[in-house]
């Protein structure tokens, strides 16, 4: 093919890739509000998605402060602003790290998992062995995950910041000798609940995409295990693509509220 035909081509493969994606989205977000409940299921994928990965979340959050303090405190010294450190840190934790990093966190263990899982029963012709049974895959596969994901990405969200702030804390009061006084006042006087609920809002959003994403990619995957290995890579890379863009689109939204608010 010319290059106008391959990227013709490429066009069509991608809207009609999108359509399948919004089509098996819309099943798996229906089949989470229908019954029959799978809550053993839901509560399963709870545990996988959000205990498993708690240790590397707070891991991420916890050095990710650390190392933030001791930048924070190197440009801000040079103006004599070390008292906005604490302020300004904990901002960009609870608004933009935190959602960013603990989805990306997740997204590389648990995203990459459900591709594979789905992926290794396509192959292996377990979810045709569902649908020959009269179960909808996609609400006994796809739906447990994804909703698992929109509840356990805040909490890990909200752990990331919790840890990400005593580790800036620490650093900068025992460590760089910052002021406790001013630290914490300009903390509190420039952290809004708002802030914390909006980057929660955000990861809730990023996890619904990395499940589905990853749902989606392991539930059609084709071709042995290379089709796996294919679709698992194209899982992470794209939800991982994604959740970066849409976080500007969502903070697009939420920056005017939060200068008004102020």
């Amino acid at each position: 093919m010319n290059p106008i035909e391959k990227l013709g081509a490429w066009v069509i493969e991608t809207i009609e890739d999108l359509g399948g994606y919004t089509r098996f989205t819309a099943r798996a977000t229906w089949g989470m509000i229908r019954p029959p409940y799978r809550i053993g299921l839901l509560v399963k994928q709870m545990e996988f998605v959000g205990n498993q990965s708690l240790s590397i979340v707070m891991l991420t959050g916890a050095f990710t402060g650390m190392v933030f303090a001791v930048q924070s405190d190197f440009a801000f010294g040079r103006f004599g602003a070390r008292g906005l450190l604490g302020s300004t840190v904990t901002l960009a934790l609870t608004r933009e790290l935190g959602p960013i990093l603990t989805s990306l966190m997740v997204n590389g263990r648990v995203g990459s998992a459900m591709a594979a899982e789905l992926g290794t029963m396509r192959v292996t012709e377990q979810i045709d062995a569902l649908e020959s049974m009269s179960v909808d895959p996609v609400q006994y596969l796809a739906s447990p995950r994804i909703g698992a994901s929109i509840l356990m990405v805040p909490i890990l969200c909200a752990m990331f910041d919790l840890v990400g702030v005593i580790g800036v804390s620490y650093v900068a009061t025992e460590m760089l000798g910052v002021n406790p006084g001013p630290f914490y006042n300009r903390m509190e006087w420039f952290v809004d609940p708002d802030d914390i609920w909006g980057g929660m809002m955000k990861s809730a959003i990023f996890g619904f995409i990395l499940a589905s994403v990853g749902c989606y990619r392991g539930f059609y995957a084709r071709g042995g295990a290379e089709g796996v290995g294919q679709a698992t890579t194209r899982a992470v890379v794209a939800s991982g693509v994604a959740i970066l863009v849409i976080d500007y689109f969502i903070t697009l939204i939420l920056a005017p509220m939060s200068v008004n608010r102020a």
